[in-house]
């Protein structure tokens, strides 16, 4: 059985993706030279907010790979790699919310303020890639583990009813 809503989570991850590299790019950006309430940042951003951008651009190259290569280049393109580049973007999403999450505290009242609301948005964006990137690859960990041992032939008509 495949299943046919992996395409559409790969489309969502991506339209995610590049919200949440909009939104920490736009966070990257206070900290190099930007006034702040009266506040001068001049310094480098911090290495949370630049884990997250680098989140979005691997998360983007991996959903190339899974969702373009088996199209196009099958040759390229294996089951096992695909799952543990699933298993792998899971763990840095999940490590990049909980370390920006921490890094920025309780839910602030952000009086219209597009910085801190760009942070908890970002923060709520990589969760949410998070659980989509973790559902994936829990699909593909039950998709191998059924092909696993068994060839699957798609030319063979299978019936219904067995003594028929």
């Amino acid at each position: 059985m495949a299943f046919t809503f992996a395409p559409i989570l790969h489309i969502v991850a991506a339209v995610f993706a590049i919200i949440e590299l909009g939104l920490t790019a736009y966070v990257a950006s206070v900290y190099h030279g930007f006034y702040f309430y009266g506040d001068y940042y001049g310094g480098d951003s911090p290495s949370t907010v630049n884990f997250m951008i680098f989140n979005s651009v691997w998360s983007l190259l991996v959903l190339i790979y899974i969702g373009l290569t088996p199209l196009y280049m099958t040759s390229v393109f294996h089951r096992l790699a695909a799952l543990v580049l699933n298993i792998i973007t899971a763990i840095f999403w999940f490590a990049g919310s909980i370390a920006l999450a921490v890094a920025w505290g309780s839910p602030r009242h952000c009086d219209g303020n597009t910085w801190c609301g760009s942070i908890e948005a970002s923060i709520a964006f990589g969760f949410f890639l998070w659980a989509i990137f973790t559902f994936l690859a829990v699909v593909d960990g039950i998709e191998s583990l059924r092909r696993r041992g068994h060839h699957v032939d798609t030319t063979k008509q299978t019936n219904a009813y067995p003594a028929a």
